[in-house]
């Protein structure tokens, strides 16, 4: 069997190849609802490998009743068609089959944030700059290469290894990676090249639920305004009222993985956030209706019924000691992200492996971290009874301006996510 040094030895060899691959990924933007640019790049490179690519998109048809499903926010203004996944298979012998990759689509910039161009690759000695060069486009770029290196050293599996390049992560990933599960391509194990600072193996993510919470006033002209009820007032009324809910789970809620990679996450495993109001439509007229949008996310612990209880629950209190709003109550409503987390146990097969692999690569120790973030790996274990992890590179700034990875990184997660394959599938010598 070949040996990690070896592995590692031919991937740092493709060093310059790695650096490319990046760059071809990152001037190809692929914010979500548009991921097609570059799957175009990824498909280049499976045929070049002479694997034959399945390109689909997604179907609503065939998710719809699957439990996973929800309607995300991106299919509700895109929809589906042009926007494909990537599958393609390494085939091996009769042993486990294995899932690597990713997700390709990127959150968008507020280009005047970045200090370089957001769209182009920088490379400033070992640093790579430029969005998705960490989440996670560096991580499709190291998987691909890591796989470049078996061919290169002429390894057949034990068993089949399938690439996956997915859309909307960003979003929920349910014609992504709920979709490729769905077609067929169920493993016996999953890795995912997610940032989490190989070699750290993540074995969580966390629930996330988008709501919105629609608020009543009575709308009259301001000079009447005695006469009238001023829906902002009142959504500042629920506003308080969800802060202290957030302060209040925060001081009740822990999750230890979380804050193992990133100890400023103590105390913070939970985050309750209300991102965007719109009210009013004239500065002198009381506005009749506040609407208000947020994000709840949470680590493993709580079902989303639990949590939606919460919300609603401190919504309706909030109203019921408001003299008005007891008469007029606020309504909660759930769209877009309705995820549940997930763990994986770290005495499993897969997470130990890729911890052992990893240390082995990189020569330093790492741990189990996760249960900060909604993530494809969920998919996984939750309704198919699949192990999945992740294993990527160190990644900062990440959704942020001048997001950024190292090519140290990104190689040490090729060779361990190259090296987990020849161990977990084994070979035909």
């Amino acid at each position: 069997m070949t040996d990690t040094d070896t592995l590692t030895e031919t991937i740092e060899s493709k060093k310059d190849e790695l650096i490319d691959l990046v760059g071809d990924l990152v001037e190809a933007p692929t914010v979500t609802g548009d991921e097609a640019p570059a799957q175009e790049v990824i498909i280049d490179r499976l045929e070049a490998m002479g694997l034959e690519p399945d390109v689909f998109e997604p179907s609503t048809d065939d998710l719809a009743d699957h439990e996973g499903y929800f309607e995300t926010s991106s299919y509700e203004e895109y929809g589906y068609e042009g926007r494909p996944n990537v599958v393609a298979c390494r085939e091996g012998g009769d042993g486990p089959t294995l899932t690597v990759g990713g997700h390709i689509d990127v959150v968008d910039v507020t280009e005047a944030e970045w200090n370089r161009e957001p769209w182009s690759l920088t490379q400033e000695g070992e640093t790579l700059y430029g969005r998705g060069v960490a989440d996670m486009k560096g991580g499709l770029a190291a998987t691909l290469i890591a796989m470049e290196a078996l061919d290169e050293l002429e390894i057949e599996l034990g068993g089949d290894l399938v690439f996956q390049s997915t859309i909307e992560e960003e979003d929920g990933g349910v014609g992504g990676a709920l979709a490729a599960l769905d077609r067929g391509y169920v493993p016996d194990a999953a890795v995912i090249a997610e940032p989490f600072d190989v070699p750290n193996v993540g074995i969580a993510s966390a629930g996330v639920m988008y709501f919105r919470v629609v608020v009543p006033g009575k709308s009259v002209h301001a000079a009447w305004g005695h006469e009238g009820v001023n829906a902002i007032g009142n959504a500042a009324t629920v506003y308080r009222a969800l802060e202290e809910l957030d302060a209040e789970r925060k001081a009740r809620i822990d999750y230890e993985p979380a804050y193992r990679a990133n100890p400023s996450l103590k105390g913070n495993v939970t985050n309750l956030n209300v991102g965007t109001i719109e009210a009013g439509d004239w500065p002198s007229t009381l506005p009749s209706r506040a609407v208000l949008q947020g994000r709840i996310g949470w680590p493993p612990g709580e079902t989303r019924a639990e949590v939606r209880s919460q919300i609603e629950d401190a919504v309706a209190e909030a109203a019921a000691n408001d003299e008005w709003l007891a008469d007029h109550p606020p309504e909660v409503e759930w769209f877009g992200w309705q995820a549940e987390p997930h763990e994986v146990d770290p005495t499993g097969e897969i997470a130990t492996l890729a911890k052992h692999v990893g240390e082995d690569v990189t020569g330093r120790s790492g741990s189990f971290v996760g249960g900060n973030a909604g993530l494809d790996e969920r998919f996984y274990p939750l309704y198919y009874d699949v192990d999945a992890v992740s294993v990527g590179p160190d990644g900062a700034n990440l959704h942020g301006a001048d997001e950024h990875t190292t090519v140290p990184s990104l190689l040490e997660t090729a060779a361990t996510i190259a090296a987990i394959a020849v161990e977990y599938c084994g070979t035909t010598e």
